[in-house]
């Protein structure tokens, strides 16, 4: 990254906005030319605090830190997105996002964008579950215990349950069954070593091949 195409305003600073993978947006801080440059060097987000007027490494007493994947400017290049894995909470409060889970609406009407990220920490979950794979643990470690056959099969069963729910006409239910698919689905998934973003990705590419346009 060039740091020289970028607009830093009268006091030397950029605005961050910090989001994980699952498209989450976790906090958004301020950086200038030196912690940006930290940021790059060391792999893990630096921002400049302007109340300390001091360089402040995201998670350095806490250990909650944000290691970085990408930055990318905007448009005017007056701001950046940094995608990164937090490694913890990334509020002070002890949340995954200093913004609030309940959007003003109530939470049915956030969009796609607000509500999926979830699934990145379900599947997080899943993933502590599988390294502690035990026949006497829980369901979900007694199932990675079994290995790709018992789970595979558990995935058709439920995709049998989710047919015979939607032609019996009962949302609740066909919820209910749709999310034991995906819950299984995304088990099988990381079995196999793969994981539900590794299938967006795959969408997105489809997308792009079939419109000749951006993914």
């Amino acid at each position: 990254m060039d740091l020289d195409t970028l607009k830093f305003d009268s006091a030397g600073l950029i605005p961050g906005i910090v989001q994980d993978r699952t498209g989450e947006v976790r906090m958004v801080a301020w950086l200038n030319r030196e912690s940006l440059q930290l940021t790059l060097d060391t792999g893990f987000v630096t921002f400049w605090s302007r109340s300390r007027q001091s360089l402040w490494v995201k998670g350095e007493t806490s250990g909650n830190r944000l290691r970085l994947v990408q930055i990318r400017p905007d448009c005017d290049a007056d701001a950046l997105l940094i995608v990164a894995d937090p490694e913890g909470p990334s509020c002070h409060r002890g949340t995954e996002s200093c913004f609030d889970s309940s959007p003003e609406g109530g939470p049915n009407t956030a969009p796609w964008p607000a509500t999926l990220p979830w699934l990145g920490r379900l599947e997080a979950l899943l993933t502590s579950r599988q390294a502690l794979a035990d026949l006497d643990g829980s369901y979900t470690q007694k199932l990675f215990a079994q290995g790709v056959d018992r789970i595979a099969k558990k995935v058709v069963e439920e995709a049998g349950e989710v047919v015979i729910a939607a032609k019996n006409d009962n949302r609740e239910e066909f919820l209910g069954e749709a999310a034991d698919l995906l819950f299984h689905l995304d088990m099988l998934l990381l079995e196999r070593g793969a994981s539900l973003l590794d299938v967006v990705e795959v969408l997105h590419h489809r997308h792009a091949e079939r419109t000749g346009g951006p993914a």
